[in-house]
């Protein structure tokens, strides 16, 4: 879930040299003493974004450590993500961290929402496109976007200029850099409603709706999120200004990406005061005393361990050597019988020792050899 203490956004500059802008801005407003210091992480080679980290006093002394992340890459030019973490629950009158880094100028282009790919504004009216497919496109994106609180106004009748004005510098200024406004034509009403028909909200006739995003806050019903009726004549519409603070005040998860950029601004932090440092350096003094420790004592349970196994291969031997030797004939009688290949190798053998028995060259020695015979014949033949 999103922390209560945690304030989130993200957009684009769609203007030149976004780091220099960044840079004038922090060093005026450390200058005028708005926050109380800020740093520039030194750029590496191949590094994906620039960093800048700002620091400063909220409400009754609240510290807010603030961090900004600049793409650099060139097909992501522009683009920023920032972080801000407060040392109590957010409070919506404290001034945006937005303007922390950028200056609140409706000049400099900053203020590009990044997350639907439409060139929407955070700071402005934003008409839905007079094409249906492009609505359709623009509202679902609308609908899914989880990093600022999107809403959707009917224009019952053509606004003059104090109904064209934004409803969302009446905000709060912690929600004024969140929130996206999308004003929907007089002819409009039908192809809004279609469009957002797959969330299950609807926008009233002259009204208007709060967007869930995602993830949805928990409970969202789009009904208790509808207005049924906003004055564009510049009269504050107290219903919908609610209805926003309320959902940018329900607990719901943390949008998609969130999560990096909150956990690189509390473990990657570099902007410390002296206290901080000293407090760092002795965690990870205890830190590392409790890993030797740790080490220490595997090592001593081990030596332990081997030193009982000893003991006990010893303590075998012994009584193996102890015990009579077993008599001749019971080791004969549990001697293993011969296995069936041993059994016919030695049939083969006696075959074989049968076979030389009855070789010719064997038959002489009991003088019954062809030699033997032809002497007795020889032997007849003379008496003959």
């Amino acid at each position: 879930m999103t922390p209560p203490t945690v304030w989130l956004a993200r957009g684009r500059h769609a203007g030149p040299a976004a780091q220099d802008v960044v840079r004038r801005h922090a060093q005026q407003l450390k200058e005028s003493g708005v926050i109380r210091d800020w740093l520039e992480l030194p750029e590496t080679e191949g590094a994906p974004e620039q960093v800048f980290e700002a620091r400063w006093e909220a409400g009754e002394e609240v510290t807010v450590r603030a961090r900004l992340a600049l793409a650099l890459d060139p097909a992501r030019e522009g683009a920023w993500t920032l972080a801000a973490e407060a040392e109590a629950p957010w409070d919506p009158r404290w001034p945006s961290p937005a303007t922390m880094f950028w200056p609140d100028d409706p000049g400099v282009p900053w203020d590009h929402e990044g997350e639907t790919g439409a060139e929407l504004r955070l700071r402005d009216v934003n008409p839905l496109p007079p094409d249906d497919k492009e609505l359709r496109r623009v509202l679902r994106g609308a609908a899914r976007a989880g990093w600022a609180v999107h809403f959707v106004v009917h224009e019952a009748m053509t606004p003059d200029a104090r109904g064209r004005l934004p409803l969302a510098r009446l905000l709060p200024p912690g929600l004024r850099h969140r929130v996206v406004e999308h004003r929907a034509a007089p002819h409009q009403l039908r192809a809004v409603n279609w469009a957002l028909r797959e969330v299950g909200v609807q926008v009233p006739r002259g009204g208007a709706v709060v967007l869930p995003g995602e993830p949805a806050p928990q409970g969202y019903d789009g009904d208790d999120f509808a207005v049924r009726s906003v004055f564009l004549d510049g009269s504050e519409p107290a219903e919908l200004l609610a209805a926003v603070r309320r959902l940018a005040a329900s607990p719901r998860p943390l949008p998609d990406g969130a999560g990096e950029v909150l956990t690189a601004l509390r473990e990657d932090w570099h902007l410390l005061t002296l206290q901080e440092e000293l407090a760092r350096e002795r965690a990870l003094v205890t830190m590392y005393a409790e890993a030797l420790e740790a080490m220490t004592r595997s090592r001593d349970l081990y030596r332990e361990a081997a030193e009982r196994a000893h003991e006990a291969l010893a303590v075998y031997r012994e009584s193996a050597a102890d015990q009579p030797a077993p008599p001749v004939g019971e080791a004969r009688q549990e001697a293993p019988a011969a296995s069936p290949l041993q059994q016919l190798t030695r049939t083969l053998e006696r075959f074989k020792g049968g076979a030389k028995a009855r070789r010719p060259g064997g038959t002489a020695r009991d003088g019954t050899g062809p030699g033997h015979d032809g002497a007795e014949n020889g032997a007849d033949g003379s008496r003959a």
